[in-house]
């Protein structure tokens, strides 16, 4: 399946949720947003929320700092 990540092509077996998606990235839950298709994903959907073949996300990492 190929999938859009913050603009850049990169191809992942299927099917995928989007809890799977991240984990596969090693990305930390609690410190991203997600947008999958123009549209924010809430935290509490992702584990439902399954990916297809040609979707886009915006993966938005928050930083903190002071």
């Amino acid at each position: 399946m190929r999938l859009q990540i913050n603009g850049e092509g990169r191809d992942f077996p299927g099917p995928l949720s989007l809890t799977g998606l991240l984990e596969q990235l090693g990305t930390k839950a609690d410190r991203v947003a997600v947008e999958l298709n123009r549209q924010i994903v809430p935290r509490e959907q992702w584990t439902q929320t399954s990916l297809g073949d040609g979707d886009q996300l915006e993966i938005v990492h928050f930083v903190g700092g002071g």
